[in-house]
């Protein structure tokens, strides 16, 4: 490695973890308005995975995956002001097309990030920022969230649900999370008010009057969602609804249903920094993996069976 590069985890075709490897690549270099980030740790995601395997928003490789990251700023861009050198942050590089956080250093618009809350580590700072913005921007911007509403999460021990339901309950929700027997725990931990085990009892028939429902699984369970809300309710997905029967069957019932991509957020995130430093907001950490071991972290998440986060960890 010399000045001008860097070591990243880079794909040059789609496939399994066993397509993405450790190569020396050009180090960024940052423009006008961005700054260098020297990555500390990167988030591993859904998103990645879906990536990795089949291009979708990024088309085909070669191409270094990765949106969450935490480190220090190494350099600033011109025009650069409210960030200088040595500055602790985190945040979410622009989605889809700012991908590159599974690397050494990686480039950001220098008003997307906020300073690193001093109470996370680099780890849990670089867990947070897709999922807590997807969970805010779903519940809050989308839905409205409001206090005294009962909220439905699904696979709610996962990235962005149990990020869900700690920022629900911040709102003064009812919060009902779906999750297997074996994580009630650790979501009654977290607040949730009932926990219900989708592969055991059927939630269409176990809930009702629900004023809010956030979609993490998609396919069938968004239509199944609708059956519980109360009238006005909305159902949030995170995929895209591909059948419109979905929104036909919503229109019957009297109910709402819509679905969302995240977007990078300098205040909500400032938001959720404030939340984490109060101690109000707390990833849970299921897994840290050195950063060459980036495709064993990807299988470790393919399982679908992590609590919480998977991070990726720069030596």
């Amino acid at each position: 490695m010399t000045a001008t590069t860097m070591r990243a985890i880079r794909q040059e075709v789609l496939g399994g973890p066993e397509v993405l490897h450790a190569t020396e690549v050009e180090r960024p270099t940052p423009r006008a308005n961005q700054v260098l980030i020297r990555v500390r740790a990167a988030g591993v995601n859904p998103i990645d995975l879906k990536h990795r395997a089949a291009g979708m928003l990024l088309g085909a490789p070669p191409f270094v995956l990765g949106w969450d990251v935490s480190g220090t700023v190494e350099e600033t861009g011109f025009g650069v002001s409210a960030l200088v050198p040595g500055d602790e942050v985190f945040g979410m590089l622009p989605f889809p097309y700012g991908n590159g956080g599974y690397a050494e250093y990686a480039v950001a618009p220098a008003r997307l990030l906020v300073p690193r809350p001093a109470g996370l580590s680099h780890a849990e700072a670089a867990a947070l920022p897709m999922v807590s913005l997807t969970a805010w921007q779903a519940l809050v911007e989308t839905a409205g969230l409001r206090s005294g509403q009962r909220v439905l999460v699904h696979a709610a021990a996962g990235g962005v649900g149990h990020v869900a339901v700690q920022l629900a309950k911040a709102y003064g929700a009812h919060v009902i999370g779906t999750a297997s027997t074996a994580k009630h725990a650790f979501l009654r931990g977290l607040g949730a008010d009932e926990v219900i085990d989708y592969r055991e009892t059927d939630f269409t028939e176990a809930v009702k009057d629900v004023d809010v429902v956030l979609d993490t699984l998609g396919e069938d369970c968004t239509e199944r969602s609708l059956r519980v809300l109360r009238p006005g309710g909305i159902v949030v997905s995170i995929l895209p609804i591909e059948s419109p029967a979905v929104y036909r069957e919503a229109d019957r019932l009297g109910v709402r249903v819509t679905w969302m991509l995240v977007d990078a957020d300098r205040a909500v995130l400032r938001a959720v920094a404030e939340l984490a430093e109060s101690g109000t907001l707390r990833p849970a950490i299921a897994g840290t993996f050195p950063f060459t071991e980036a495709a064993e972290a990807h299988r470790r998440a393919e399982t679908g069976r992590t609590t919480g986060k998977l991070v990726l960890l720069m030596d």
